[in-house]
C-alpha cells in the first residue's frame, strides 16, 4: 500500500470518526455493545441527513462546525495542535485560535463525508486506560479493506467530551500538531498569521 493511499485512507477516515463521536451520546463506553451499534446507527443517520440535505457546502459545514464545538473539547484539542507556542500566546490569541481552528476542522472533514456513505461502523469493546476512556470499533468503508478506529473520551474538561482518536493506530491529534505546526514554520512562528491562515484553511 502507497504512502499517499495510506495517507487518503488516515484522513477520510479521521474525518469519518471525529464527527461520528462528535454526534454519540455522553458517557457513550459506559454502553453495552448492542445500544452502541444502534447509537453508532443514529449516529450515521444524522450524518447522512446533513450530508443528502440538499444544503450548501458552506451550511454543511456550519453544521458540523456545531456538532464539533459542542461535544469535542476544542479548547484541549487546539491547545494540544498548536502545542508549545500556545503557552506563550495570549489569552486573546488563544480563543482567536481556538475558534478558527474549530471551523478549520469542520471545513477539511466536512468535504470528505461524501466519500462515508453506506460506512459501516461497529464498536467493539472498551477499556479503561490511565483517565480516559478508549472505545474501541471498526469501521467498513465501500471497496476498502476494514479498518481500526479508537476513540478516546475524557471527562476532564468537566464534562464527557473526546480529545483525540486513533485511526489505524496514527494519532488524529498527532497529525493536526504536525499540520499546524507545518502551517506555524511558514509564517516564521507569527501565531497571528497562522490565525488568519488557518481561518481559511481547511
Amino acid at each position: 500500500m502507497s504512502d499517499t493511499h495510506i495517507s487518503r485512507r488516515t484522513v477520510l477516515a479521521g474525518g469519518a470518526a471525529l464527527f461520528l463521536l462528535a454526534v454519540l451520546p455522553r458517557q457513550v463506553f459506559a454502553l453495552t455493545e448492542g445500544q452502541a451499534r444502534s447509537l453508532i446507527d443514529q449516529a450515521v443517520a444524522e450524518i447522512n441527513a446533513v450530508i443528502n440535505s440538499g444544503r450548501s457546502e458552506g451550511a454543511m459545514y456550519g453544521e458540523f462546525e456545531k456538532i464539533f464545538r459542542r461535544y469535542a473539547d476544542v479548547p484541549t484539542i487546539a491547545r494540544t495542535a498548536l502545542g508549545p507556542p500556545a503557552r506563550s500566546a495570549s489569552a486573546g490569541q488563544m480563543q482567536a485560535f481556538t475558534g478558527a481552528f474549530a471551523g478549520y476542522m469542520a471545513r477539511k472533514y466536512g468535504k470528505r463525508f461524501r466519500d462515508f456513505v453506506g460506512t459501516q461502523i461497529q464498536v467493539t469493546g472498551a477499556r479503561t486506560v490511565k483517565s480516559f476512556q478508549e472505545v474501541q470499533a471498526v469501521a467498513k468503508m465501500k471497496g476498502q479493506a476494514p479498518f481500526a478506529i479508537s476513540f478516546m473520551v475524557s471527562d476532564r474538561s468537566g464534562s464527557d467530551k473526546f480529545f483525540d482518536l486513533l485511526i489505524e493506530g496514527i494519532s488524529l491529534l498527532k497529525s493536526e500538531r504536525a499540520e499546524i505546526g507545518a502551517m506555524l514554520d511558514r509564517r516564521g512562528g507569527n501565531i497571528d498569521a497562522l490565525i488568519q491562515d488557518v481561518q481559511r484553511a481547511g
